[in-house]
């Protein structure tokens, strides 16, 4: 056992060298989307053009060897153009589906919220339940299957808000910034010539990220843990400052999460700290505050340190 959990770190320390060397100065992003991948769940990266947010993914994409499509999302998109389509075939007299980009292991759909509402849809089920219907007929996806999505947060001409109940499928909402002066300074010497990301090489297979994520789905979470967990959900639903709190699906993403961010951290438990770290990422972007709290530029800042405020921190956890 121990043998194999050193190996899984080393693994995970190489996948994170391979994308520090694409996206400098972002050390605890990439952890968190390393966090998300472990626990098997989707990320929504949120930022202005050019910070990297399509270069991070590509670079996850090499590093783990699997079958990896990219949606460039745009108003004419279809729910076909992602799903697949049934094609009649006049010699065998039957109609022969033809599988779209989800069928991916890693799957970037850039800029999301420039498809139609309705073609956002046709991502609903194979986000939660990892397979789509077409003319009836379930088709599976490939496991694991993560969907990465981007999106800019200050052009809103021809874009579509992304509605709540997506959101809730995203296990983290994600935001890469501007780098510090050094970082910067950097990419005008390593991002000039040929990019970082073309002479990456891949680390880990699909099969032997499942096994890792199978390990991870194994760590330790004691029973007050658990409970933590569930005290910190239940407040954001009663807490006065917000209209709508996170659902029993975003708790479950809390404690997945917690169990891959302990971990990526080369521990086999969960502490009180991995669950505050990763709250503000995982409910984030599921809460709908009050009006009135909307109007305050730190409110979710203020809201999370009020919530960890009003819920006791267990005292003694057993490992």
């Amino acid at each position: 056992m121990e043998t194999t959990f050193a190996k899984d770190m080393l693994t995970m320390m190489q996948i994170k060298a391979n994308l520090e060397a694409c996206i400098l100065g972002k050390a605890a992003e990439i952890e968190l989307l390393l966090t998300a991948v472990l626990a098997g769940g989707h990320v929504l990266l949120e930022d202005v053009p050019g910070t990297g947010k399509t270069v991070l993914i590509k670079a996850l994409a090499k590093s783990v060897q699997g079958n990896f499509r990219r949606i460039q999302c745009n108003p004419d998109l279809l729910p076909t153009d992602i799903t697949g389509v049934s094609i009649y075939h006049p010699k065998l007299e039957t109609f022969i589906f033809r599988p779209g980009p989800v069928f991916a292991h890693i799957l970037l759909v850039d800029e999301i919220n420039r498809a139609s509402t309705k073609t956002q849809s046709a991502l609903f089920e194979a986000m939660e339940e990892h397979h789509v219907t077409v003319d009836g007929d379930s088709h599976e996806l490939p496991e694991p299957f993560l969907l990465l999505a981007t999106q800019n947060p200050v052009d809103f001409d021809g874009t579509y808000v992304l509605p709540e109940a997506q959101l809730d499928r995203f296990m983290l909402k994600l935001s890469l910034g501007y780098p510090d002066r050094e970082a910067e300074k950097m990419l005008l010497s390593t991002h000039t010539g040929k990019h970082p990301v073309s002479w990456l090489e891949a680390v880990l297979d699909v099969e032997g990220l499942k096994q890792i994520q199978q390990r991870v789905s194994q760590v330790y979470v004691d029973d007050a843990i658990a409970d933590y967990v569930v005290s910190v959900s239940r407040e954001t639903r009663e807490h006065p400052a917000v209209f709508l709190g996170a659902s029993p699906r975003a708790t479950i993403a809390l404690l997945q999460a917690a169990k891959a961010l302990a971990y990526l951290r080369s521990r086999t438990y969960v502490t009180p700290d991995d669950v505050k770290y990763l709250a503000p990422f995982v409910f984030g972007h599921r809460l709908i505050l009050q009006p009135e709290a909307r109007m305050d530029g730190g409110a979710l800042d203020a809201l999370f340190q009020s919530i960890f405020q009003q819920v006791p921190v267990p005292v003694r956890v057993d490992h």
